[in-house]
């Protein structure tokens, strides 16, 4: 039995800090190269350092965790998650195109296959501290504080698990050991949906009285508050009130749990412009965030995802089939017949926040102009370093911060903050959640229209008289295009059950073509071939190691 090499069962022998418990006595020997467990429980300061350690997870894959470690859903990583979504392909692949292509499965899982067995091995690490904490000699107050964050920790990585593969195995307050009776079926049972959501629920609603509103004095946004645990909990009851999640929650609790993140009157939208808001480090709309800094980066997003001639790489490019859901600035949508797009000049009078989010032809960037026309586009095939041209035509203009070097960006680049939870995720949450309970009310309209006509993106309010269906397309239709690339698509396609739709769409590109004249044609291609989603896919495999490694005791998702 390979129970040892099971996430569930040891995660690790040593936690991240080098915990260690050698019983052979050939074996017993002080390590100097770590900090023993013995002296995070007699010190209070490393056993906090300990703590936020556990914002970040094990590197179990290549191609992540550049600068430093990973933390929660994929991050800042070289293929975006989005990139598994109908809102980019990654140009290189890495990975990626197998789960667009409906080829993911237990023995291949892509950039996929991390999330069972980091969030089980964090479980495990953050139980250990949980058990520990009242050896550690801390004042209450400081006791309260760091238990909230566990507990907030624990429910995230349960969050992380219930998205991605529905039912979970609720492991409790367990730390196993090698030593453990590992042959029963209770350490690899999956429990239901609801019930993995109201235990995440109940540990968030358990860490929210906690935990201070504000870290004033600490490492403000990448630590948990009242707020982030309270938005967690929206985001979760959201998701179990889903028609993927068969009632696991309802309407009504996600509605009212998101109402009591706004009712905090902590948090508003940043109106410094839209694109600025990913970033600038300290806004008022992040709820709970990563922070980064200069030798802990993350991955140099500028040189990853800039265009070929600017000696970049090209990494995550939008998709037609994203651009084309951008609404015009009066806010008919391109397929509408009184629409004022034109089909000649097709990135003129778009939402704003198309402008701060994708990089087209003609697009102003760093005091030049995006070509991706040919013959001859600077950003084209005809350009330098044309083996990283985009396949679709279009360039990532989102958390790009022109401040930073494209060029030499090592050690420099790379500052800016992931935002996990943000403001208005949460009047989003708060819409769906009260327009599918009770309807198109005023306050569904005033959270969604709040976004829309905010300072520097300027839309226009909803119209009046929407059905509640009409509304739940318009909240869809929103969350596509506020959320864009922000970890939000591949989730909300499967919870809303209409992945059999949007990803079994090609993924769509576009090919520009110049004439003498300097007239522009637009013509649609396919960017990336075979893009299909079948019922399986509506949550990911575990990883057959891991049914393996539980002697074939841990069930796998239907249809793997």
């Amino acid at each position: 039995m390979k129970a040892f090499t099971n996430h569930i069962l040891t995660a690790t022998l040593a936690l991240t800090l080098g915990l260690t418990s050698c019983n052979d006595n050939f074996l017993n020997v002080t390590p100097t190269d770590r900090v023993s467990d013995a002296a995070i429980l007699t010190d209070a300061n490393l056993f906090e350092d300990y703590i936020i350690n556990r914002y970040m997870g094990a590197r179990l894959t290549d191609k992540e965790a550049e600068g430093t470690l990973p933390g929660f859903g994929r991050g800042f990583e070289y293929a975006l998650w989005s990139s598994v979504t109908d809102e980019s392909i990654y140009n290189n692949d890495d990975n990626t195109w197998l789960i667009q292509r409906g080829q993911i499965a237990p023995e291949n899982t892509g950039i996929a296959g991390t999330f069972w067995g980091r969030s089980y091995r964090s479980i495990r690490e953050i139980n250990y501290a949980l058990n520990n904490i009242g050896k550690v000699t801390m004042s209450d107050a400081r006791r309260q504080v760091l238990t909230g964050e566990l507990k907030f920790l624990r429910a995230y990585r349960y969050h992380d698990l219930i998205r991605n593969y529905g039912r979970v195995v609720l492991v409790g307050d367990n730390v196993s050991e090698l030593g453990d009776d590992l042959t029963s079926q209770a350490l690899f049972t999956r429990a239901d949906i609801k019930s993995g959501i109201d235990y995440a629920v109940a540990q968030l609603d358990q860490a929210a009285a906690l935990l201070p509103q504000s870290n004033d004095g600490n490492w403000q946004l990448g630590r948990a508050t009242k707020g982030a645990a309270l938005a967690l909990k929206a985001r979760l009851l959201l998701y179990g009130a889903s028609p993927l999640y068969n009632g696991a929650s309802t309407w009504t609790a996600a509605a009212a749990a998101a109402k009591a993140v706004m009712d905090l009157n902590k948090y508003s939208l940043y109106t410094g412009g839209y694109g600025k808001i990913f970033t600038s480090n300290d806004n008022n709309e992040i709820i709970f965030g990563r922070l980064y800094a200069r030798g802990a980066r993350h991955v140099c997003l500028e040189i990853a995802n800039g265009p070929n001639s600017y000696n970049a790489w090209g990494g995550n490019v939008p998709l037609q089939n994203m651009v084309d859901d951008y609404e015009m600035i009066d806010g008919t949508k391109i397929s509408d017949s009184n629409t004022s797009y034109d089909a000649k000049n097709p990135y003129k009078n778009r939402d704003p926040r198309f402008y701060a989010t994708i990089l087209y032809n003609d697009a102003t960037y760093r005091s030049s102009t995006i070509q991706t026309f040919t013959p001859g586009g600077k950003d084209s095939k005809d350009g330098p370093s044309n083996w990283n041209t985009s396949k679709s035509g279009y360039y990532l203009r989102k958390f790009m911060d022109d401040t930073l070097p494209i060029d030499n960006p090592w050690d420099i680049a790379g500052t800016q903050t992931w935002i996990y939870i943000r403001y208005a995720e949460v009047l989003l949450n708060y819409a769906e959640a009260q327009n599918e309970a009770v309807g198109p009310d005023a306050s569904v309209y005033a959270a969604v229209n709040a976004i829309r006509q905010r300072t520097g993106v300027g839309m226009p309010a909803l119209p009046t008289g929407l059905t509640q269906a009409q509304m739940r397309s318009r909240i869809q239709q929103e969350r596509r295009i506020e959320l864009a690339f922000e970890e939000h698509r591949f989730y909300d396609v499967r919870r809303w059950k209409i992945a059999p739709t949007t990803e079994n769409v090609p993924a769509y590109g576009v090919e520009i073509g110049k004439n003498s004249s300097g007239a522009y044609t637009y013509s649609r291609k396919e960017a990336l071939t075979g893009r299909s989603f079948t019922d399986k896919q509506y949550w990911l495999p575990i990883p057959r190691a891991e049914i393996q490694a539980s002697n074939n005791k841990l069930e796998q998702n239907p249809g793997y």
